[in-house]
Formats: structure tokens, C-alpha cells, sequence
């Protein structure tokens, strides 16, 4: 085998893992995440016999450690964590703590995969397709089931309760997924908008329809308008809020930062808040969603107590934390009473991260993902290349979500979640370390 195509092996691997993490319960049971550990595992052991064969024993390229070198920061606390003999580091639960090190471990490895091969225009683009095309399966399935009436789902019997899932247990996460599934779709869309503005008579924009119509373009904007569908079919209250308050901020940031706005950007953005929202939402059960917005109440809802109650866990785990993924272990010492279900995470992904890893370690990877943010808006502002501007959009607007919808769920929990959320980060990385050649690679894409 030729080192170019065991080149091209591994990228269609990544893709096709990208794509299979959901499925089995978005990869949140022992034995899915296992199986997602294999598959990453041998995507890496294909990379260092790449490495071999090419005799280029860089794991990854220089420029893109300092972008890695938090993740391996979080990967050594976990292990300091886990294995540390001084008892002020050591976890409360060492076991469930490497656990969470044997999980970041491979997610390290994921993310060194996708700087090191989805590098290239063409590569990063379908990328972005492998990405819809998961949400857009899920959406499929998940719409589907629920249209069909189904009371238990085929394949693990779970009870849809009327609320979308997909292949998720977890209805919140299922939202979440389609959400930064559909902001990679947004951004994808959003490069192949023209940035010129000129007059059209009826005949010409006539044919422009009729061409969009036909082209892969009216394909993505479907696959939207799906997984629209299912975030809405989810019932998944901050699911949908933070979603379109993102849609919302990002683009009145691309109005003001965007290099060349589309033409159609406004358009488009409206399409989606009211087409999607108002007329398909109508008809697929909206105002289901919006009875359980008015339903809301902080004395009803257990998750928001879990929170309360888990401040104390802050203050006595401030600045070394109690051991990645000990939350269920050191909450029920501070639980005053048993609440309605099992509650095994804080319900805020923020708290959880202060209290497992404490408050500095929670800080600097919030920086983190400032920086990364600061670097996608910067493309959006500089950069000539369409598509990297679309899709740093995307990533922004992902971002956005993410810092919305984390704070009432445990979203970077579930596997197949954080896989996502962290391709989405690489994308971020490699094009924001892309060169810029300036109008000829605009006219490239």
C-alpha cells in the first residue's frame, strides 16, 4: 500500500468513526465507549505506521502543539489524579478517575488524528459533510420514530416518552448533538454564498433557483431543515434556546466582523427563524415545546437543586478537585434529600469540571476555548478563503451553543458528544493555521 492512500485510508477511518460515535447510545456505555477506544486506537496505530513508512516520526506538526498542550495538561492531572501518592491530589474514586484518564487519553489521540489528516481544503470539507451527514442520520431516525408513534424504541427498548432521541439515551444530548451538527451545516452552507451583491432580473433569479434546486447546496439546506425538525421534535427546552440564540449572536457578529458578509446572509438567517421555527415547527409540535417553557419552574425542576447542593463540593474541592469523574461518588454527602431519579452528574458542565478537576485547571481550558473562539473570529475577519470563513462560523456559532447549553446539562458527558465538539475545535485549529494566498483561493471556493 502506497503511503498517499494509507493517507486516504486513515482520513475516510476518522470520518466514518465521526459518523458511527452516536449510534451505539451516543457512545455512553461501558461497552459503546470501548468500542469507540478500538476504533480510535487502530485510526492511531494506521498513523504510526504512516509515520513509519513516510520516515516522518513527528507525531503531530509543530505548529499545532500549543493547541494540544492543554488537553495533555488535563491528560497528566487525571493521571496525578489517579495514581498520586499525596493525598491533597489523590481522587476520591480512583477508579471512575481513569476511567475519565483512559477516555481523554483516546480523545487526545482523536484530536491529534484530525490536526494531522483533515489538513487541505478538500479534506476539511468533507469533514464538514461527515459531520452533517451523522446529525442528519440522527435526525432522520429520531423524526421518524416519533411520527411513527413508536412507544419503546426497536432497537434498546427504551421508552420515547414523545420526545425525539434518536440513537441517544438521553433526549438533551440528542438536542445537543443536532445543534452543533446543524452549526457546521450553517457555516458549510454559508461558503458557498456569493458575497456579491448585483441586480437580477426575474429570468436570471429564475435560473438561480432552479440551479440551487438541483445543486448539493438545496441537499444541505434539506438535511437543516431535518435536523431542525428533530432539535425542535426533542422538546429539549435549552437545547433549542441556546441554539438560536447562537444562530442569532453569530450573525449579527458576521454582519460586523465578517470579511465580504454574504449577500444572502440575512435571508437565510430569517429562513431559518421563521421557516424553520414558525412553519415547520408548527407541524411537528412546537407548541409542545413551548408548554414545556411555560411548564418550567425552579421549584419543580430536581437537576436545578443538583446544582445548589453541589456548591459546597465546590468550596471543599476548590483548587485540586475531587478526581475526574467522581461527581456521584462525593455528591450524596452534600444531597439533603433523595430527589426524583438517579442524578450521577451536576447537570452543569461547568460545576462538574470545577468540582472533578478544580477551579484552575477548569479555568485554563475555558481559556482554551476562549482563544480557540478568538481564533475562528479571526478568520471570519481575515481570512479570503471562503470556505475556512464558513466554517470558522460554524465553529463559532458551535461554540456559542456550547457555552449556553452546558450550563443546565452534562453535554461533554457523553462520547460521542465530546468527539464532536472537539472536531469541531480541530476545524477551528487547522484553519486558523492555513496560509492565506489572498483572492485565488477565495476564487477556489
Amino acid at each position: 500500500m502506497q503511503p498517499g492512500t494509507l493517507n486516504r485510508l486513515i482520513f475516510i477511518l476518522l470520518c466514518c468513526i465521526l459518523i458511527w460515535a452516536p449510534i451505539p447510545l451516543g457512545s455512553n456505555r461501558p461497552w459503546s465507549w470501548a468500542l469507540l477506544e478500538l476504533l480510535i486506537g487502530t485510526a492511531f496505530l494506521l498513523h504510526l505506521l504512516q509515520c513509519w513508512r513516510t520516515a516522518q516520526f513527528e507525531l503531530l506538526q509543530r505548529r499545532y502543539w500549543l493547541a494540544v498542550a492543554p488537553l495533555l495538561l488535563l491528560t497528566l492531572w487525571l493521571m496525578l489524579q489517579s495514581f498520586s501518592p499525596w493525598p491533597q491530589f489523590a481522587s476520591v474514586d480512583p477508579y471512575q478517575t481513569q476511567v475519565m484518564l483512559l477516555k481523554t487519553i483516546f480523545f487526545v489521540l482523536w484530536f491529534v488524528l484530525l490536526l494531522s489528516y483533515a489538513q487541505g481544503h478538500k479534506r476539511l470539507r468533507l469533514l464538514a459533510l461527515a459531520i452533517v451527514i451523522a446529525g442528519a442520520l440522527q435526525a432522520f431516525y429520531g423524526v421518524v420514530l416519533q411520527l411513527s408513534g413508536q412507544e419503546l424504541s426497536p432497537v434498546i427498548g427504551m421508552d420515547e416518552n414523545h420526545k425525539a432521541r434518536g440513537t441517544f439515551v438521553y433526549q438533551n444530548h440528542f438536542a445537543n448533538y443536532l445543534a452543533l451538527a446543524l452549526s457546521v451545516a450553517m457555516g458549510l452552507l454559508l461558503s458557498q454564498l456569493s458575497s456579491q451583491r448585483r441586480h437580477r432580473d426575474w429570468r436570471q433569479l429564475s435560473r438561480e433557483v432552479l440551479s440551487s434546486i438541483l445543486s448539493a447546496k438545496f441537499m444541505l439546506r434539506l438535511a437543516m431543515v431535518l435536523m431542525v425538525v428533530g432539535l425542535v421534535m426533542s422538546r429539549s427546552r435549552m437545547g433549542n434556546a441556546a441554539f438560536f440564540t447562537a444562530l442569532i449572536v453569530m450573525a449579527l457578529a458576521a454582519l460586523w466582523f465578517y470579511k465580504r458578509p454574504p449577500a444572502l446572509l440575512k435571508p437565510l438567517v430569517i429562513s431559518i427563524l421563521l421557516l424553520d421555527t414558525v412553519l415547520i415547527g408548527s407541524m411537528f409540535g412546537l407548541e409542545k415545546l413551548q408548554q414545556r417553557y411555560q411548564d418550567t419552574s425552579f421549584a419543580s425542576e430536581a437537576r436545578d437543586n443538583v446544582i445548589l447542593d453541589s456548591i459546597p463540593l465546590l468550596q471543599q474541592h476548590f483548587w485540586t478537585g475531587s478526581g475526574g469523574g467522581s461527581f456521584y461518588t462525593v455528591f450524596p454527602a452534600v444531597q439533603p434529600a433523595p430527589y426524583s431519579g438517579f442524578y450521577d452528574h451536576a447537570h452543569n458542565d461547568y460545576l462538574q469540571f470545577a468540582i472533578e478537576l478544580g477551579v484552575p485547571l477548569t479555568a485554563l481550558l475555558l481559556l482554551w476555548l476562549l482563544y480557540l473562539g478568538w481564533s475562528a473570529l479571526q478568520v471570519m475577519r481575515r481570512h479570503e478563503d471562503k470556505l475556512l470563513r464558513g466554517l470558522c462560523f460554524g465553529s463559532l456559532m458551535a461554540l456559542c451553543h456550547m457555552a449556553l447549553h452546558c450550563t443546565v446539562d452534562f453535554n461533554l458527558q457523553a462520547p460521542a458528544n465530546a468527539l464532536l465538539f472537539l472536531s469541531i475545535l480541530a476545524i477551528v485549529v487547522v484553519a486558523s493555521h492555513s496560509p492565506n494566498y489572498g483572492r485565488h483561493t477565495a476564487s477556489r471556493a
